[in-house]
């Protein structure tokens, strides 16, 4: 018998995920909106697919973001539903987002 934990369906796109992760290990820093937004145009993927999983990400605990002065802030699903606007993420909804995104190491 399998537990429940392994046949939970993933939180979030684990092939972004991926994708998001190598940028940062290439980067060696932080990834900031224009890094999600380059990502988006190069591998041809809506933007807001790539910011979903970024904030889900933080959301489980998995990566964090840090503001502008390097502090991590907590991201919570509330603070992401109100990011919303027409059931669709764009760039223009996520502009107070200044700092950066990382892994999460000590989590």
């Amino acid at each position: 018998m399998q537990d429940n934990e392994s046949n939970e369906s993933p939180k979030w796109d684990v092939a972004l995920a991926s994708l998001i992760r190598d940028e940062y290990s290439k980067k060696g820093k932080p990834l900031k909106i224009e890094n999600f937004n380059n990502l988006a145009t190069v591998h041809s993927i809506r933007f807001d697919d790539i910011m979903e999983t970024v904030f889900k990400l933080c959301v489980h605990g998995e990566w964090c973001y840090q503001n502008i002065d390097g502090k991590e802030q907590k991201i919570n699903s509330e603070d992401v539903e109100k990011l919303y606007v027409n059931a669709r993420l764009y760039e223009k909804d996520v502009r107070e987002f200044t700092g950066g995104w990382c892994p999460d190491i000590i989590g």
